[in-house]
């Protein structure tokens, strides 16, 4: 188990491997849920039960809403780790200060 106390640096590397992944994972939720919504469109429900029809409805919306909301968390957890690096690439990591007061 490691030790609480102990932290890795943030890095501009870690930053865009992290925004890598993040948008890979996004790139693929948005495949999931754009052939996702595409078979619900190209088979309509048919019921002849106005309720059954609403539940079909309401589940539909509620799997394609699922996946699009898994599509722009990780988009926004790419653009932050995205931005996170490049402001570090610039402004640099903040530097010890060794004064023994």
């Amino acid at each position: 188990m490691p030790d609480s106390n102990s932290t890795t640096p943030v890095t501009p590397l870690r930053c865009f491997t992290g925004s890598l992944t993040a948008g890979g994972l996004g790139t693929l939720c948005y495949l999931l849920m754009h052939s996702i919504a595409t078979t619900f469109a190209s088979k309509p429900l048919t019921a002849h039960n106005i309720t059954a029809l609403n539940i079909g409805v309401a589940v539909r919306t509620l799997v394609v809403g699922l996946a699009t909301l898994a599509t722009g968390v990780f988009a926004m957890a790419t653009i932050g780790l995205l931005a996170l690096g490049i402001q570090l690439l610039f402004k640099g990591q903040p530097q010890q200060s060794s004064n023994p007061e």
